[in-house]
C-alpha cells in the first residue's frame, strides 16, 4: 500500500488530496515537526534533506512535491488528473506545475522563512527582503489570477480538473496570513485585486476531498 509521510498543513497536503481525490488505498504517517522528527535519522533515510513529503510505494522512495504528483498522475492515468503525454495540454500542464514549485512556491518559503536567506540580522534588513518577496509574491499571485480567468473553464485546464488545481490550492491556502491583505482571502479589498484567485479557493474548499484532508489533518479555520 501506498505511504505518504505528511505534517498538517505542509507541503503533504498536495499528495494528500492528489490521493484522495484518486480514490487509491494508502496509509498516512505522521512526521511530527514539534519534535523534529523530520531531522530523524530514520527519517532522513527516505529524504536527506528532512524536508516533508516522502511517498514509498513499494520499493520505491520519493521525495519532492512535484515528482510525488507527477509519479502518482502517470502511474494511475485512469484518474484523470493530468493531460496525455505528448499533447499541447500535457506541455502547458509541465509549465504551470514547474512555474508554481520553481518559482511562486520559493517565494512564499522565502516570505515566511526570510531571516534563511540573509546573513543580516537587523530587523529592518530582514523586514526590506520580506516586504520585496511580498511584492514578487503579488505580481505572480496576479499572474495565477490572470490565468484563471483566462483558462476557459472553473479550473487551471478550463474544464479539466487537475493536480495543478491542488497545487495551486496549497500555495493560495499559504497566502491567508500574509501581512497585510491576505491574497487568497475574500475580502473585500482583495476582490479587485484577485478576483479569479478567491472564488477558486472556495470552489477547491467544496470539493469532498478537500474537505477529508481538511478535517483528517485538523486544519483550523481561516482554511483559506
Amino acid at each position: 500500500m501506498l505511504q505518504l509521510y505528511y505534517a498538517p498543513s505542509n507541503a503533504s497536503i498536495t499528495p494528500h488530496i492528489l490521493l484522495e481525490e484518486m480514490g487509491l488505498p494508502f496509509e498516512l504517517k505522521l512526521v511530527d515537526r514539534g519534535n523534529n522528527a523530520h531531522k530523524s535519522a530514520d527519517y532522513l533515510k527516505l529524504n536527506p534533506n528532512g524536508l516533508i513529503p516522502v511517498l514509498v510505494d513499494g520499493d520505491l522512495v520519493l521525495y519532492e512535491t512535484a515528482a510525488i504528483c507527477l509519479y502518482l498522475t502517470d502511474s494511475h492515468p485512469q484518474c484523470g488528473l493530468a493531460p496525455a503525454v505528448g499533447t499541447v495540454a500535457r506541455a502547458h500542464f509541465y509549465k504551470w506545475l514547474m512555474w508554481m514549485t520553481n518559482t511562486l512556491q520559493p517565494a512564499v518559503i522565502m516570505y515566511f522563512y526570510t531571516d534563511r536567506y540573509t546573513s543580516a540580522t537587523d530587523a529592518a534588513s530582514v523586514a526590506a527582503i520580506k516586504a520585496k518577496t511580498q511584492e514578487r509574491m503579488g505580481a505572480m499571485l496576479k499572474q495565477l489570477d490572470d490565468h484563471l480567468a483566462h483558462s476557459g473553464g472553473p479550473w487551471m485546464l478550463g474544464e479539466q480538473f487537475s493536480v495543478l488545481d491542488i497545487y495551486a490550492f496549497m500555495l493560495g491556502r499559504w497566502t491567508r496570513v500574509w501581512q497585510g491583505d491576505p491574497p487568497a482571502a475574500q475580502k473585500a479589498s482583495n476582490r479587485d485585486a484577485w478576483p479569479h484567485l478567491g472564488p477558486f479557493m472556495h470552489r477547491m474548499l467544496a470539493r469532498p476531498a478537500v474537505q477529508r484532508v481538511v478535517a483528517r489533518e485538523g486544519l483550523q479555520e481561516p482554511v483559506i
